[in-house]
C-alpha cells in the first residue's frame, strides 16, 4: 500500500491544475480539516488564475524537474561530485523551489546565482506565498 504522505503526480499538463489538486490539495485532504478545505476551493483556488496572469508568451510556464524533498541531508557526494538525493522530484514551476528555500540552508550566494540563470518573473512576490505554504 503506497504511503499517504507521499504527495501523488499526475500526467496533468496544467501547472495551476496540478498544484491545487496534487499538492495543496492533497495536504488538504491528509489534514481532514473541513474548514481549511472549504476556505481552500470555495475562496483561495477558484482566484489562483489570477496570479499566474503574468505567464504567457515568452515567459510560459515551462516543466522544469523539481525538489520535493530538498534539505540539508539530502545534499552529498557520489564519487566525488555534489549530489543531491531527492525521493519525491516532480514536473512543475520552476517558482516552487522557493518554498523549500526555508529548509534547505541555502545561502544568499546559492540563490544570487539561481536568479542569475532564472530571473524572477514579476508576479512571482504573488506567488510566493502559495509555495511557502505547501512546504511550510
Amino acid at each position: 500500500q503506497p504511503n499517504p504522505w507521499t504527495a501523488p503526480n499526475s500526467g496533468t499538463k496544467e501547472w495551476i491544475e496540478f498544484f491545487c489538486k496534487f499538492r495543496i490539495g492533497h495536504q488538504l485532504d491528509l489534514a481532514g480539516d473541513s474548514y481549511c478545505s472549504n476556505l481552500w476551493e470555495k475562496d483561495i483556488e477558484p482566484r489562483l488564475p489570477l496570479l499566474f496572469e503574468d505567464l504567457s508568451g515568452d515567459k510560459e510556464i515551462k516543466p522544469s524537474l523539481l525538489h520535493g524533498d530538498l534539505w540539508s541531508g539530502n545534499i552529498g557526494s557520489a564519487d566525488g561530485s555534489p549530489s543531491v538525493f531527492d525521493p519525491a522530484v516532480y514536473w512543475g514551476h520552476h517558482e516552487a523551489e522557493w518554498g523549500m528555500a526555508w529548509c534547505a540552508g541555502f545561502g544568499k550566494s546559492f540563490w544570487d546565482g539561481y536568479r542569475s540563470l532564472i530571473p524572477e518573473d514579476d508576479g512571482f512576490l504573488d506567488r510566493r506565498p502559495l509555495y511557502d505554504a505547501y512546504h511550510q
